[in-house]
């Protein structure tokens, strides 16, 4: 049986990489790596060493290495084994954090694996990188929780989520990243998603989606080619815009235009 696999850089700042493999018979020698790898096992259960100690990772928990400590991994059975990888940045967990994921490689939290396969699934989606910011600040935050540095949690505030929506409408259709919001309101990532969240029921990425629909649907009135609705819209080709359009909608856009001229 033959391995399989898939790597990609994310244009996500703090995601240096993103890998998903199918390993049979494949063993990883003892090795070291300069980020953190958060990983998740959708197939079976892989064996691996941390500091001279044994482990386990399977399916329903969440394990994280640190940086510049030495592991290795194999499948514990013939079975072999299936996982989904995010290579993060120190400078979405710091140095400091080390001995503590040492001492807790694995984590038994349904939301936060949840929370990490919904970051995979943003980050298979071209043109999307605002939900995976999103989605990693999220999952970064549970992480601090979990090694002992919970961030500073202030009370939820309806302006600072009003001001974030003014900027995502300002950009429109170009999409304003996390990070640069986060700048520009004086605040952090995780803590701007929740306050949106609070405010408006949704979180900014679904109404930036739900913004750029709207704007194709209003090209399309005027009989623009769905193609160029597309570019125009802020998505990145017309296939991500029927996407997101039959999913808001109900059906594509050549439908929707073809309707309108026939009225």
């Amino acid at each position: 049986m033959e391995a399989r696999v898939s790597a990609w850089r994310p244009a996500v700042p703090g995601i240096a990489e993103v890998f998903h493999a199918r390993f049979f018979t494949h063993a990883y020698p003892l090795h070291t790596h300069d980020t953190w790898t958060l990983l998740i096992v959708d197939d079976g259960v892989i064996r691996y060493d941390l500091e001279r100690h044994h482990h386990g990772a399977l399916g329903p928990a969440v394990t994280l290495l640190p940086p510049n400590v030495a592991h290795d991994g194999r499948a514990a059975t013939s079975h072999g084994f299936r996982k989904r990888v995010l290579y993060l940045d120190t400078s979405v967990l710091g140095p400091d954090l080390i001995g503590a994921a040492v001492d807790q490689p694995s984590l038994a939290d349904g939301l936060l694996r949840t929370r990490i396969h919904q970051l995979h699934e943003a980050l298979a989606e071209p043109g999307d990188t605002l939900e995976a910011e999103s989605r990693l600040a999220l999952v970064a935050e549970r992480l601090h929780e979990h090694l002992g540095r919970p961030p500073e949690r202030p009370p939820l505030t309806r302006g600072l989520a009003d001001d974030l929506r003014d900027l995502l409408d300002a950009r429109l259709p170009e999409a304003l990243t996390l990070a640069e919001a986060a700048e520009a309101l004086g605040a952090h990532p995780a803590y701007l998603v929740r306050c949106f969240g609070s405010r408006f029921g949704l979180p900014p990425h679904r109404y930036l989606t739900g913004r750029r629909v709207d704007h194709a649907r209003r090209l399309l009135l005027t009989g623009a080619p769905a193609a160029e609705v597309a570019a125009s819209a802020g998505f990145t080709d017309q296939a991500h815009l029927t996407r997101h359009f039959k999913r808001y909608l109900g059906t594509t856009p050549a439908r929707y235009s073809t309707s309108v001229k026939t009225r």
